[in-house]
């Protein structure tokens, strides 16, 4: 595209900036609206300054990416619900073997449940959980956090649900679910490990704590002493030699109030209810809940439209909860579909503006992905803007380009790049805390747990998490697409 004239590129440029100002640095002093804010203020510019026109405004909004988020939040409200990351959280402790074993685990299951339930809902839903699990072995918590954050990032690249810039590739590219998971699958792997091989690497003499169950004793010796009990909330169970610690943490609790609070809620005018227990109707739901998401699942891989697919899902589980579904919908972060919405005002608008075609025109010749300068030209690229403007603008604004250059190439080197761009910008997110919405995530929840509170500042994150970028980005692009190509 070309240049705008003068007038536009300067109105369109000085809109885009404040978008990035407030969605990099929400709480500016000069206008601290915050993200979601800034890109509606970031959108309505673009139609004052008449970069953009309303009706081209309206149509550059991707209604099948808000409506796929929507349901996955909606989705996930139920499962978590039903107890699902409960279930994840015993995972962790199960018969855990110190610290190491317990950074190991929660490298492997948050990658894989990231990769599935999102990264954001992961890190929201197991921060304080981990928190617990390493107090409860006298272990610092920042290995188990980085590990936590860090792995969320990089599981969440395998599938189009993982992540919000997946959802963008996966429409704008016309990928399958199946065709996506195949392609980015071993380099998600392979990078999940080489992660965990850094942080195990980095933290191992901070992960020589003391036992868990020589940690409960201490426990139980302390409380005797006292001439108290241990709170229930906390305690731990000691069983006969050979058998399982059983950890009771203040996540899993709330999980199971979550649970009862989904049964009792129900409508006891239903006659199927009324014959049946307590018990049973919290059976019968949590296994509804699992059914329908694995059916999801399925209809993805099946290649069914992704949008509505869930939104069946979500509407499905609605229906059969037999409630008002106000309290469900309360839980939707309508914020950040609000940003979104904003977001893909603001960047179409950008784009109308024809500079970023014509920064791209000076890159391109640079960043072919048929040979290896290019591919690490494109990769530092997207790594630099994916920490300055966030990955999801970046996507918007480099993916048709990074696309129409690779279809010069060749029709498979298309699917490639987008893939690459898919994997570069995801794992991108882990070079700092600004990076991604999951590091903050955990971040936050870290700061702000009512028990075992954690700190993790931004140059904590960096010393990990830079080099942790570059070589986990470096070991995956080789296998990038490496199935599909075979």
């Amino acid at each position: 595209m070309a240049l705008a004239s003068l007038s536009k590129v300067v109105l369109g440029s000085a809109a885009f900036g404040v978008f990035w100002v407030l969605a990099v640095f929400p709480s500016v002093p000069f206008l601290p609206i915050g993200r979601t804010a800034g890109a509606l203020l970031g959108a309505a510019l673009m139609v004052v300054f008449h970069v953009i026109s309303p009706d081209d405004a309206y149509a550059s909004v991707d209604l099948p990416i808000l409506g796929l988020l929507f349901a996955t939040m909606v989705v996930g409200g139920y499962l978590k619900s039903a107890g699902m990351f409960g279930h994840l959280g015993r995972l962790l402790a199960w018969r855990s073997q110190g610290g190491r074993d317990l950074l190991c685990r929660i490298c492997v299951v948050t990658a894989l449940a990231s990769a599935l339930f999102t990264n954001d809902t992961c890190c929201v839903v197991l921060t304080e959980f981990v928190l617990e699990l390493a107090a409860e072995r006298n272990l610092p918590a920042k290995p188990f956090l980085l590990a936590l954050a860090t792995s969320a990032n990089i599981g969440s690249s395998a599938t189009p649900i993982g992540n919000p810039q997946n959802l963008v590739i996966a429409f704008n590219s016309k990928i399958s679910f199946v065709g996506f998971l195949l392609g980015i699958l071993p380099a998600m792997l392979v990078g999940m490990a080489v992660n965990m091989v850094m942080l195990l690497c980095m933290y191992w003499k901070d992960l020589e704590g003391s036992s868990p169950d020589a940690v409960a004793a201490e426990k139980e010796m302390a409380a005797v002493e006292e001439g108290r009990r241990p709170s229930p909330a906390t305690s731990t169970t000691l069983k006969s030699p050979g058998q399982t610690m059983l950890v009771q943490s203040s996540s899993l609790v709330a999980g199971a109030d979550h649970e009862s609070v989904m049964v009792e809620s129900i409508s006891t005018k239903h006659r199927w209810f009324i014959q049946c227990s307590a018990p049973q109707r919290r059976l019968f739901l949590k296994s509804f809940a699992y059914v329908v998401t694995a059916g999801m699942l399925v209809a993805y891989m099946l290649g069914l439209n992704m949008s509505w697919t869930a939104i069946t899902t979500a509407v499905a589980l609605i229906v059969v909860d037999f409630r008002d579904a106000e309290l469900c919908l309360g839980k939707v972060s309508y914020s950040l579909l609000v940003f979104f919405t904003g977001m893909f005002v603001t960047v179409s608008g950008f784009n109308k503006t024809g500079l970023p075609g014509a920064i791209w025109k000076v890159m391109e010749p640079y960043s072919k992905i048929n040979h290896v300068r290019g591919i690490t030209v494109l990769s530092l690229i997207v790594i630099v803007l994916s920490n300055l403007a966030s990955n999801v603008p970046t996507v918007l604004l480099m993916g048709d380009e990074v696309a129409a250059s690779a279809a010069t190439i060749s029709t498979a080197a298309v699917t490639r790049s987008w893939l690459l761009l898919a994997w570069v910008s995801t794992v991108a997110g882990n070079l700092s805390l600004l990076g991604s919405a999951a590091n903050l995530i955990v971040c936050e929840q870290a700061r702000r747990a009512p028990r075992n509170a954690h700190d993790l500042t931004f140059w904590s994150h960096v010393v990990f998490g830079a080099p942790s970028t570059l070589v986990v980005t470096a070991v995956g692009i080789p296998l990038i697409g490496i199935i599909n190509a075979a």
